[in-house]
């Protein structure tokens, strides 16, 4: 199994290192006058393109948070280039033409506009496709509850959690927007069927077992989606999302996606009370956004994936949720969902769920290569007359090549959902009830630093060290204080910014040519 890790890791090092490309001849936006006047008349028959994103025509250095020294590369935002110009690179967001791409989340979420991006991404082609490639590699050795020999949930293990999405986008008439994406991990391969050690993890079975301090793979296809949005006008749009598999209208982007856990390996105990509906086979989303709000319904399968991580699962219909999304300003994204989930658990098919969260995500630019981007997500499973809350809260501070980051955790779980519950013994015996709840805290704390940029790539050194104080009855299981820690490489993309997309032509996917 190293070997094999070994070996992808530098498949995928040489893969990404291999992509990069130069454009010449760029010209400016508005230095023809001809080019302005036809753009001008071409902005009045299109009122649905976005009125500040090609800035033709404009007093470039005049305009207000921007400088000129005469070079694309040298222009520069007051949020420091976290927001993508789209006329510049041809994509927008996935569902909306009026929209920045920096604000796309997982599946249909929202992420604060100046959220920064880690991606390559390529020029329209002469028939208008735009294309954009995601993807973090965790090269990492992981060990939990190391300060407790006999405690329980103790493990290590070398392994690569990992994913790779891929996006393509083209605009239909004058209106339209067409997507497709699509997202693969080798998490079966990379970290095994039984997925990785995490410290009082719970969720989805193996073998016919629920999963107890371990997180689950994912899928080895964990989106395959398409889209369409209309604009009806630039400040209203109309959008249908269908995804086999794919996420629904419910939570908070998923924690892969978030940046603020961007330089975390582990997913939050809280995932399975948040945003773990990010993988489901059957998905139908509706949406409607006017100006900084949008409100959307989904229909979909309640049922996690099963443990065959590399098949399709039957698609059904049985679910359904709705999320309200706000964003107030550049810096904020607001949602409020809620989710009825039909079985959603293999090991307890008879037991429905209503899922119920909120989340506030704020991204502010500090500097070139320097932001801060955090999350405060709330999630509460309810069922059977009993609820289970959840609460995360993590930030991440990006200094250039050096990054601190932090996340911290209050969990509720059952005695059931923790395994302690044993119905021929304990419960008997009245030590214990199948709904006891137990609060977990957990903090990690984490550090990485890139070592290696190269043609728009990152190779990043980082550790990380959890301490966990559980309910008093769980640290006769797990010890007073567990401590967990690891150490990873990290592959992914470079920071985009607009400095480096003039560097690399706006293109940065293997094999594109124009």
């Amino acid at each position: 199994m190293n070997k094999f890790l070994l070996i992808t890791l530098l498949s995928l090092n040489g893969l990404a290192f291999g992509q990069h490309q130069h454009k010449e001849g760029m010209k400016m936006p508005g230095q023809d006058s001809s080019v302005k006047e036809k753009t001008s008349s071409k902005t009045k028959a299109d009122t649905t393109k976005p009125m500040d994103h090609s800035m033709q025509g404009m007093d470039m250095s005049k305009h207000d948070g921007m400088t000129m020294d005469g070079s694309m590369g040298d222009m520069k935002m007051l949020n420091y280039g976290l927001t993508m110009d789209t006329s510049m690179s041809g994509m927008t967001h996935s569902l909306s033409r009026n929209l920045p791409m920096n604000r796309n989340g997982s599946g249909t979420s929202w992420h604060p506009d100046n959220t920064p991006m880690y991606a390559y991404m390529s020029q329209p082609t002469p028939k208008g496709w735009s294309y954009m490639l995601h993807y973090a590699v965790y090269l990492r050795y992981t060990s939990q509850n190391s300060t407790n020999p006999n405690g329980r949930g103790r493990g290590q293990q070398l392994g690569a959690p990992n994913w790779f999405m891929g996006m393509a986008q083209r605009k239909i008439g004058q209106r339209g927007l067409f997507q497709i994406r699509a997202m693969l991990s080798l998490d079966p391969l990379t970290v095994g069927n039984g997925g990785y050690p995490l410290l009082f993890q719970t969720g989805e079975s193996y073998k016919g077992q629920p999963l107890i301090d371990k997180q689950h793979p994912h899928d080895l296809v964990s989106e395959l989606s398409v889209s369409y949005s209309h604009a009806l006008s630039k400040d209203i749009d109309l959008y249908g999302y269908v995804g086999y598999p794919g996420e629904p209208a419910l939570g908070p982007p998923a924690f892969m996606h978030r940046l603020s856990s961007f330089n975390n390996p582990d997913a939050p105990l809280s995932h399975h009370w948040q945003d773990a509906t990010h993988i489901l086979f059957g998905v139908a989303t509706a949406g409607f956004r006017y100006k900084w709000a949008k409100l959307e319904a989904s229909t979909f399968k309640g049922r996690e994936p099963d443990e065959n991580r590399y098949n399709f699962d039957k698609p059904k219909f049985d679910s359904y949720s709705y999320r309200l999304s706000v964003n107030p300003s550049p810096s904020l994204a607001l949602q409020f969902s809620q989710g009825f989930l039909h079985s959603p658990e293999d090991a307890h098919p008879e037991e429905n769920i209503t899922r119920t969260t909120a989340s506030i995500l704020h991204s502010k630019g500090l500097g070139p290569s320097r932001y801060v981007t955090s999350a405060f997500v709330w999630g509460r499973n309810s069922h059977d007359g009993t609820g289970e809350n959840s609460f995360l809260a993590e930030s991440s501070l990006q200094m250039d090549k050096l990054a601190f980051y932090g996340r911290y955790e209050n969990v509720t779980k059952s005695a059931e959902e923790m395994g302690l519950y044993q119905p021929t013994s304990s419960a008997e015996m009245g030590q214990i009830a199948k709904n006891q709840m137990f609060i977990i805290n957990n903090l990690t704390l984490g550090m990485n630093y890139r070592i290696v940029q190269k043609h728009s790539t990152d190779l990043v050194l980082g550790a990380q060290i959890t301490s966990s104080l559980p309910d008093k009855f769980l640290q006769s299981y797990y010890g007073t204080m567990p401590v967990s820690g690891e150490i990873y490489l990290r592959l992914s993309p470079s920071l985009m910014n607009m400095k480096s997309m003039k560097h690399s032509g706006h293109s940065q996917m293997k094999g594109m040519r124009h």
